[in-house]
């Protein structure tokens, strides 16, 4: 069954829902995977952005170094397998397989791209290298492609 073939809208909400959940930790493994290749590759240091947002956020911060990266960490995967609810809630919507994940791809990207420079924990993107621009828009192409055909393989077999 695919989404929106449903006629228990509530039921069409659920699985839209769970499977959104499912992707986005498909996505964030895939995410993940890519950018610890590419600073393998590029020698580059993970980022502290998402400790340094949410201690700015919530007015919190980890007191030991090592706290700071497991934190990061827990941060990343919370964050990227909250973002496959909004690929559910396209397929809810009716948009479907490529568009879908067009459009969840430009929403992650514009929502990094403007909540880390609001935060003042990252450069806005006009200040950044273009390498640096495009290694950022590849890693998180990654993930939408990824949590797309998870979603897509899911929700073609329910």
């Amino acid at each position: 069954m695919k989404i929106g073939k449903e006629e228990n809208p509530v039921k069409e909400l659920s699985l839209a829902l769970g499977a959104g959940v499912l992707a986005g930790i498909a996505g964030t493994a895939a995410i993940t995977i890519s950018q610890m290749i590419e600073m393998r590759i590029t020698k580059r240091k993970p980022s502290t952005a998402p400790v340094k947002a949410v201690s700015k956020v919530l007015k919190l911060k980890p007191t030991r170094k090592d706290e700071k990266e497991t934190v990061s960490q827990e941060i990343h995967w919370t964050y990227g397998t909250s973002w496959g609810i909004p690929r559910g809630l396209l397929a809810f919507a009716g948009v479907q397989s490529w568009p879908a994940t067009l459009l969840h791809f430009a929403a992650i990207w514009a929502t990094e791209l403007t909540m880390l420079p609001s935060l003042d924990v990252a450069p806005p993107v006009t200040e950044e290298e273009p390498k640096a621009i495009a290694i950022d828009a590849f890693h998180h192409a990654v993930y939408a492609v990824a949590a797309g055909l998870v979603y897509d393989a899911i929700t073609e077999k329910a």
